[in-house]
């Protein structure tokens, strides 16, 4: 019996290794799209799901990753690179209050955390454009700015839609 217990705590460790490299391969990916608005829906859903699949630890580390990419890759323009950090914090926010709020529903949960990753990226950008980057990057307020907020939300109804598909049919042998 204790053989059974122990092989299937190695399975599903298994399973969370192999969910998570699936994500990291996504988030890798995803930013290649170039579009703004599907892949930040895209990947705040992939936010979502990893927090709600894999927990804090394994959804904190992958929220580097999307950005991370997007610089390094040269798909952001340079004006936003000082966003880069606010951007990142954000996303991990966006975790932390999602799954901080774990006794509330899900849509609760999603809203505030959308709403608190999008204020303090919007405040960022703010106080970066107005006084580091001195009003040359009126364009880094605009990315930074209520699209953060829509693709966050977006991002939560994929998710939602996503995570109920795996509750129904992921559990099924």
């Amino acid at each position: 019996m204790e053989q059974i217990i122990l092989e299937n705590k190695k399975a599903i460790s298994w399973v969370k290794v192999g969910q998570f490299g699936v994500f990291l391969t996504l988030l890798i990916v995803l930013p290649f799209l170039r579009n703004q608005l599907v892949t930040g829906s895209l990947v705040n859903a992939l936010f979502f799901i990893s927090a709600s699949l894999l927990g804090f630890e394994s959804a904190f580390l992958l929220c580097f990753v999307p950005s991370l990419v997007s610089i390094y890759a040269g798909l952001l323009p340079m004006a936003l690179a000082p966003m880069i950090p606010f951007i990142i914090m954000g996303n991990c926010l966006l975790v932390f209050v999602f799954l901080k709020l774990s006794a509330k529903n899900f849509w609760v949960r999603a809203i505030l955390a959308a709403i608190i990753k999008f204020a303090f990226i919007w405040a960022a950008g703010m106080v970066l454009a107005n006084y580091v980057l001195h009003g040359i990057a009126k364009n880094v307020i605009q990315m930074v700015g209520w699209p953060q907020l829509a693709t966050a939300i977006a991002g939560a109804a994929i998710a939602f839609l996503l995570l109920k598909i795996i509750k129904k049919y992921g559990t099924r042998n």
